[in-house]
């Protein structure tokens, strides 16, 4: 049952050649807000609460703009369980959600859309600053690990695992992603505030860690030394080869044994994370360089130059409707995966990172197939269509996917149909869910998931300054 208690009932919004049932839209003559009150909110930062009124003003939708109002400010809100200084610099440690640990790729995205506002909001500043040292701490315990607890006092529930295991870790998932993620908060925060002084020599030690991390898993003269089981029995948590995953050829490519969505892959060479560690490396090389650390910087290039090369010979598939498409997933030997899961860096992502351009023919052939049904994980039902995962029941789509998809969009009424989409599926709750069923958007996974309350709110701002005539409209 929906905690709502009344639905408007009205006909089936066209745009364009794209449709969606908007019976499930929650109307109500006022939108409070889901904000917690004041003096239970996380953090506070004016600038940002700022902004959100600013925005606020230019939605004519009132549900858009109350949906807007609770999801962009959730992180801040919510998830910040602590912020202080530990050994003389800030520190700050932000869990997902639901889930009380921190992971890297989840914090730094879900930290990312605050970043162009440190130069207005000096208490914001110190709480980016303080992930990004937690960042280069959490790194420098593990950087195989994907996701930490607040210290080492409380096991966590996945300590028996078969790995090297530590008790700072709450799971060791190798992800090319996680370290990627790292270096996308740092140089964005950068590249706004032009400040170097976080970049010291334990920051440079991780970053000197995550390049040697990607470099022993291209596996070029063995296995590396990750391995990871869980279980006995073949699951998504799983992987092959005694610990070690899939065999491939090694070509160049980088070794990513899970997916962003935490699911082990089919085949070790992840195309979209290969492609976000060539963008990550030559960000982390312009910082090198800015810090005059020279020869990190031109090791960055080395590497990103090698991964770049091994993607245009490996991972573009023909396929026979599509033409040239990049696949997901590959092993060196022509064996390719055509799918496209939800959870970013996902193949339709890649304009939104700016890992390859927005008018690529291979990405813009690889786009179409992934909203078709040429692709496993699209589904399309009463209430929504889009792409889903194996990480969520069959016939479910995430609100991440839909987001992602008008982020990289140019076209008015494929956006449109977006929010028009998201607005129709949040069963009522104000907040982005995880994956929902598009027969029935009340039966979701992960009412509190806070990287896609405020990719949303990334969703609205890029709107705002972009196409405002959308948010008048819509």
């Amino acid at each position: 049952m929906l905690d709502r208690k009344t639905f408007l009932l009205n006909s089936a919004l066209a745009v364009g050649a794209l449709a969606i049932d908007r019976s499930f839209i929650f109307a109500a003559n006022k939108f409070e807000s889901h904000r917690p009150p004041l003096a239970k909110r996380k953090f506070v930062s004016k600038a940002v609460d700022a902004e959100i009124e600013k925005v606020k003003a230019q939605i004519a939708d009132p549900e858009l703009a109350w949906l807007f109002e609770n999801c962009f400010p959730n992180t801040l809100d919510t998830t910040i369980t602590h912020h202080a200084e530990l050994k003389g610099k800030a520190d700050t440690f932000v869990i997902t959600g639901d889930i009380d640990a921190m992971w890297l790729r989840d914090s730094s995205a879900q930290m990312f859309p605050y970043v162009p506002y440190v130069t207005q909001d000096n208490d914001l500043k110190k709480l980016v600053q303080g992930v990004i040292n937690r960042h280069a701490r959490s790194v420098l315990i593990d950087p195989y690990a994907n996701a930490f607890n607040y210290d080492d006092s409380k096991k966590s529930g996945w300590y028996s695992d078969d790995t090297d295991m530590k008790m700072e870790l709450h799971e060791r998932k190798w992800e090319i992603d996680s370290l990627c993620y790292v270096i996308r908060l740092a140089y964005k925060y950068w590249k706004v505030s032009a400040d170097t002084s976080l970049f010291d020599a334990e920051w440079v030690e991780a970053m000197k860690k995550i390049v040697k991390t990607f470099r022993d898993q291209q596996r070029k003269n063995d296995q590396g030394p990750y391995h990871f089981q869980r279980g006995v029995l073949p699951n998504r948590d799983n992987l092959s080869n005694k610990g070690y995953g899939a065999t491939a050829k090694s070509v160049g490519l980088i070794y990513s044994m899970f997916r962003p969505s935490d699911d082990a892959t089919s085949y070790p060479f992840l195309i979209p994370s290969n492609f976000f560690a060539v963008l990550s490396l030559k960000q982390l090389s312009e910082i090198s360089t800015a810090i005059k650390s020279d020869t990190l910087a031109a090791d960055c290039l080395s590497l990103a130059a090698e991964v770049q090369k091994a993607i245009k010979e490996y991972a573009i598939h023909h396929h026979p409707v599509f033409g040239d498409i990049y696949a997901y997933e590959v092993d060196g030997r022509g064996n390719q995966l055509v799918i496209d899961e939800p959870n970013m860096p996902n193949l339709l992502s890649l304009t939104y990172f700016g890992a390859v351009d927005n008018t690529d023919p291979i990405y813009l052939n690889t786009r179409k197939f992934v909203l078709s049904d040429s692709n496993p994980y699209y589904y399309k039902g009463k209430y929504a269509a889009g792409v889903g995962s194996d990480h969520t029941p069959k016939g479910y789509i995430w609100h991440l996917g839909l987001i992602a998809r008008a982020l990289t969009s140019d076209d008015d009424k494929e956006i449109s149909y977006c929010l028009a989409t998201i607005k129709a599926t949040h069963a009522g709750t104000g907040f982005m869910h995880e994956g929902f069923s598009v027969n029935n958007p009340a039966h979701y996974t992960r009412k509190w998931f806070a990287w896609a309350n405020t990719l949303f709110g990334e969703l609205i701002l890029k709107l705002a300054h972009e196409r405002p005539h959308l948010l008048k409209t819509t």
